[in-house]
């Protein structure tokens, strides 16, 4: 490995570019007594809220709590049908099992990485209560086609924006198209925390309100539980990382988006490289790109000083949880394709232009070296 490595991810990074800013905000919080669900999480949630064009938003503890409770949140319960794509992070799936609801699995768009509209029509029936497009790797989800196919069926769609701070759909924020919106703030997100956190964005009162009792116990009033709820919160010390994070997140994602056409425009005639459907505003939380021979391209650039990642490397349905249980072998053959060949490329805030011209140069060489 070279001294200069470049890594495929460098939340440290983060920290450090507003490293004062940061250090501030939590000691604000330190010398204020007050650590659990006060004025850090009511402000950061009126501001992110803002931020996603949304009347309402909830702190929680993890962005899979976030899907949970959005779920539950809409009415969602034990035997009712989610769909999902085959082709996202296992979190989205071990949110619907938590509620506990049945996942039923659909392919992707072989563009976009997300879930094919056409492939949920086809697999709505009466106990189908929810969908759940992800928003992967900050591409936006077809909204206008789900929502749709949703309002024609009477179920509800719930957004898994976890990878899509700052994307839009046809103008709107992620977030805002649909029932709820769902986000995680872990540390490599576009928005990120330092430690796990999650936030649920909605335009339903009723919706909201009922979250922000489902992630505390049932409570509305202090130590009565009104309905069975659990612990969710996201803490004041991620509160403030978090309002400090979301001052620069328009800038961020413009810088994510300048760096993507750089790689863009380096790499298209090496390996397939990412794409952005009309109306869609990518908010390139990962550069994801697809080669024949993927592992080998993977050690061969780990061996030049670039990191690289695995954004899946396997379907739902293949993985020992879930095998001969959500799917069998063949049955989404798109979601099965894109995981044989996806790799992530670095691509985060702070990234030179000479890093990203660097990383250019040295795939296009490992790409002609395993051919």
């Amino acid at each position: 490995m070279t001294r200069d490595f470049i890594p495929q991810a460098d939340p440290g990074l983060q920290y450090r570019r507003q490293k004062d800013e940061i250090d501030q905000a939590v000691a604000r919080v330190l010398e204020s007594g007050r650590y659990v669900l006060g004025s850090e999480v009511e402000t950061f949630e009126r501001d992110f809220a803002a931020a996603c064009g949304a009347g309402f938003a909830v702190g929680v503890a993890s962005g899979t709590d976030a899907i949970r409770l959005a779920l539950m949140g809409v009415g969602v319960g034990r035997g009712d049908q989610v769909i999902v794509p085959a082709h996202t992070a296992v979190a989205t799936i071990a949110a619907v099992e938590a509620v506990p609801a049945v996942p039923v699995l659909v392919d992707i768009d072989p563009e976009s990485y997300t879930i094919d509209p056409q492939a949920v029509g086809a697999a709505i029936t009466q106990r189908t209560k929810a969908i759940v497009p992800v928003h992967l790797y900050g591409h936006p989800a077809d909204m206008h086609a789900l929502r749709e196919i949703a309002d024609r069926h009477g179920v509800a769609v719930i957004e898994d924006c976890a990878q899509a701070h700052g994307a839009m759909w046809r103008g709107s924020p992620v977030g805002s198209l649909a029932t709820v919106g769902c986000f995680s703030f872990y540390p490599t997100k576009n928005l990120g925390a330092i430690g796990d956190g999650g936030a649920i964005v909605t335009n339903d009162e009723d919706v909201a309100q009922r979250v922000r009792m489902l992630r505390e116990y049932g409570w509305r009033t202090r130590h009565v539980s009104e309905i069975r709820g659990s612990n969710s919160r996201l803490d004041e010390i991620q509160a403030a990382i978090l309002r400090v994070k979301l001052g620069v997140l328009e800038p961020d994602a413009a810088e994510r988006r300048r760096l993507a056409q750089i790689l863009q425009e380096g790499l298209s005639e090496s390996v397939r490289v990412p794409t952005t459907a009309d109306g869609a505003t990518h908010a390139f939380h990962l550069f994801v790109i697809e080669c024949d021979r993927r592992d080998e391209l993977r050690e061969a650039l780990r061996g030049l000083g670039v990191g690289t990642g695995l954004h899946y490397p396997q379907p739902i349905h293949s993985q020992p949880a879930y095998q001969n249980r959500l799917g069998r072998p063949g049955q989404f053959p798109v979601a099965e394709r894109a995981c044989a060949r996806v790799l992530s490329l670095p691509l985060y805030p702070g990234l030179t232009d000479d890093r990203a011209q660097r990383v250019v140069a040295l795939v296009s060489q490992a790409v002609k070296g395993v051919r």
